[in-house]
């Protein structure tokens, strides 16, 4: 390879095929469609869809966006290295603490907990955890932490592998906008040249909406039409009380959106079923062994895991000073051969070159430290013999979690190098701009572009680095609010990460499945389509003042 074709200056161009813009969105979404089409329509094992789009992308990129070859195969580099930092090192910390509970024992008493608090019905219980538990860790720590471990308490509740995940993705869409202290908002306002709190607060008077209805759905995929006959009270309950929450934090906190409505939804949980319960058939019954009826002390053991993570992890977001000081640790890495060549339209080096090696301010290292702990705890302490183990046999959990997670940690690597050679050779944002020419209907299809980034990236952070400006830009077009836009662009990324790859092989690795990717997004993908659709229609209404007080001007 030579020198000059390694370095050579590269801007981005939405009509690089035929100086046509459809044409160079056709082309541009080829790698995805084939993604897809791989694996659920030849059920090609999701690691090799991804290294066969990713191949397809960077000749792609070269031949059709011209893109300098160097440039595309180290693209593709600075893209794994965001997968494996920090997203496989979020994957690994948090399977491996669900592994510790399992090893360990303790989660028949983590089962005997939840069986008391739902009452003895596990679709009670699965929905409180993949609605409100998994919310909590989202507006926490998000990078797939939440859909991690989420995932893995499910199944260990006794929920069915792929129903386990299927209804973690789904439960999890309506948070990510206002995941990990609302940092696609706060990235989507900023790029798109809006204020973070009105975004915030246009998207919470729209996603209260979906609040109601999605813990519906999550008992549809739990129990069928029987599921929301008998527990519709209980999902009332869980959708109204993070409604509210998403409805009022944001103008007054937007970063902590979805830990207070997932922090009212659970506390509505509880005390309903205090009040009331379900009818339950004997196949959805779970029962705890009362000759075997864990004491105080073994309840908070196997609570310990969970809670700590989240009072570990809220201490570093939410303790200013703490959250300040872990983010001016981050190491920002120009990516040799692209920072410098890559140029954004106005001639500038693109900041999207810039690698950001978290330590301190990852999630993921106070998963692991976290995790320490419990080995450490559990190792120690046996609880008069019930759960005996030892420190050594909890620490070498770790060892065999990363041999498991091998073909996971390539297929994550391999997608996220797929998406930074398609955002970065303009494949992604020619998609967008083809979207734009719309007009006034682009406040239709605005949400469109949120789905599709993160679908591509994995992160509705990502999707509104990637078209913030452009959706701003269309809504002067047209004449409508940008803020509209820009909260539909976030809320749509979240719905998006429903069938995002990364995120479907997260969910399939922590359930034990690896491999059932496109079981999961056989399965998931139509709620993906249906709820997307909805914020379309709501958007475009909005768009048009016709919502009134619920999105205000």
């Amino acid at each position: 390879m030579s020198a000059p074709a390694l370095f050579q200056a590269f801007t981005p161009s939405t009509t690089a095929v035929a100086g046509n813009v459809f044409a160079t969105a056709l082309v541009g979404v080829a790698p995805l469609i084939l993604f897809f089409v791989l694996m659920g329509v030849f059920k090609v094992a999701t690691h090799w869809c991804a290294l066969i789009s990713l191949a397809t992308s960077v000749a792609i990129a070269v031949l059709a966006f011209r893109m300098p070859v160097g440039m595309a195969l180290l693209a593709g580099t600075q893209g794994a290295a965001m997968g494996f930092m920090p997203i496989i090192y979020i994957i690994i910390a948090a399977v491996w603490l669900y592994n510790l509970t399992e090893k360990s024992g303790r989660s028949a008493d983590l089962k005997a907990v939840f069986n008391t608090i739902g009452r003895g019905d596990q679709r009670a219980q699965a929905l409180i955890v993949a609605f409100c538990f998994c919310g909590l860790l989202e507006g926490l720590a998000g990078f797939g932490a939440p859909v991690a471990i989420t995932c893995a308490m499910l199944v260990t509740l006794g929920v069915p592998k792929i129903k386990a995940a299927v209804v973690t993705v789904v439960g999890n869409a309506i948070n990510v906008g206002f995941g990990a202290m609302a940092i696609p908002t706060t990235t989507a306002g900023r790029l798109g040249g809006g204020d973070p709190t009105v975004v915030a607060t246009d998207m919470g008077h729209l996603t209260w909406v979906f609040c109601l209805f999605i813990p519906f759905l999550l008992l549809f995929i739990l129990d069928g039409g029987r599921g929301v006959r008998q527990l519709w009270p209980l999902g009332l309950v869980a959708g109204a009380a993070a409604g509210a929450g998403h409805f009022l934090t944001p103008s007054v906190s937007y970063e902590l959106t979805a830990v207070v409505a997932s922090l009212l939804g659970f506390a509505a949980c509880y005390v309903f079923l205090l009040l009331w319960g379900p009818t339950t058939p004997e196949e959805c019954a779970t029962s705890a062994d009362e000759s075997d009826k864990p004491t105080g002390s073994r309840i908070g053991l196997a609570l310990m895991p969970y809670v700590l993570v989240v009072v570990i992890i809220a201490i570093t977001k939410l303790a200013k000073p703490v959250a300040e000081f872990f983010s001016s640790t981050d190491v920002k890495i120009p990516w040799p051969g692209v920072y410098g060549h890559l140029l954004a339209a106005d001639g500038s080096p693109s900041t999207a070159a810039v690698y950001s090696l978290s330590i301190l301010s990852n999630p993921g290292t106070w998963i692991f430290v976290t995790g320490i702990i419990v080995a450490i705890v559990y190792g120690k302490n046996s609880s008069g013999g019930r759960f005996a183990t030892s420190v050594p046999e909890m620490f070498a959990v770790l060892p065999r979690t990363i041999y498991s997670l091998r073909m996971a940690i390539l297929t994550i690597a391999s997608v996220m190098a797929l998406a930074f050679v398609m955002n970065f050779s303009g494949q992604t944002t020619s998609i967008g701009a083809a979207l734009a020419t719309t007009g006034a209907a682009f406040a239709f299809l605005s949400p469109i572009l949120g789905w599709i980034g993160t679908a591509v990236a994995g992160s509705a952070t990502s999707a509104g680095a990637l078209f913030a400006n452009l959706q701003s830009t269309a809504a002067a077009g047209a004449g409508l609010d940008p803020h509209i836009l820009l909260a539909a662009n976030t809320i749509g990324g979240g719905i998006g990460k429903i069938v995002s790859p990364q995120n479907l092989a997260i969910a399939a690795t922590s359930v034990n499945s690896e491999g059932s990717d496109a079981e999961i997004l056989k399965k998931a993908a139509p709620y993906s389509i249906g709820l997307l659709l909805v914020l379309c229609t709501l958007v475009f209404i909005a768009s048009q003042g016709w919502l009134g007080a619920y999105m205000p001007s």
